[in-house]
């Protein structure tokens, strides 16, 4: 079979990725585009989102473009009436913003650093949750992931702040799983394990990038999650 009649399997799809300008978000929005499905990227940098726009045309796929910071409430509250104007319903949400803040002692935490990052890595995700869970449930097969970390298991030293906010979402995450009952959403969490990103350089600074996975290897794992035959619930992929 040539590549030009292989089926992709997100055709007639779409797909709303944050933190789509690098990592493993632009990854994401990648694989779905070259499996057919069309990705809307967020993320605060126009420059960014523009370089994952040429990968996914790159993958013969279609992506639309929103600038947005996660801090913007108001704009995610927006989003979900501006994606059912044009698209009538979301069909996968991938949740991969984050934001580390700072690797300090919990008494040293600057209320400031502790706000932004748990704006970006919880309540965000709770405010897309109310945006969009309208318009996954109105696909044939929602699906929700949302990226997680070794460090929300609360183990880690001086990780307090990223790791509260991690440990928050995976909650959120499984409440909202819990809440979904017999709808055709599916809400689970994909911990992706060491990766070679600009979070992961920032807090391990003087590590090898190249004995950690890179960030295309790693969404090959979490693709499956976001397929309409997927019918976990509430489940925790981790990768070693």
């Amino acid at each position: 079979m040539s590549e030009a009649a292989t089926p992709r399997r997100l055709a007639g799809r779409v797909a709303v990725v944050t933190g789509a300008s690098r990592g493993l978000g632009a990854a994401a929005a990648v694989a779905i585009a070259a499996e057919g499905g069309h990705v809307i990227l967020l993320a605060r940098t126009v420059g960014g989102l523009e370089e994952t726009d040429d990968a996914v045309r790159r993958a013969g796929g279609t992506a639309t473009l929103v600038p947005l910071d996660l801090k913007e409430v108001e704009r995610i509250d927006q989003l979900g009436a501006a994606l059912h104007g044009r698209f009538g319903k979301v069909d996968m949400l991938v949740a991969a913003a984050a934001s580390l803040g700072t690797l300090t002692p919990v008494g040293h935490i600057r209320p400031e650093h502790w706000a932004d990052v748990m704006a970006v890595n919880l309540t965000a995700n709770w405010r897309l949750i109310r945006s969009l869970d309208p318009l996954l449930r109105l696909s044939d097969a929602g699906r929700a992931v949302f990226v997680s970390c070794p460090e929300a298991s609360g183990r880690d030293a001086y990780w307090a702040g990223y790791a509260v906010a991690k440990g928050g979402l995976e909650t959120l995450v499984r409440l909202y799983a819990a809440e979904l009952g017999s709808t055709a959403v599916r809400a689970n969490i994909f911990d992706p394990g060491p990766m070679r990103t600009g979070l992961r350089a920032a807090a391990f600074p003087g590590e090898d990038p190249g004995t950690v996975r890179s960030p295309a290897e790693a969404v090959q794992a979490m693709l499956p999650m976001l397929m309409p035959d997927y019918s976990r619930q509430g489940e925790r992929v981790a990768l070693a």
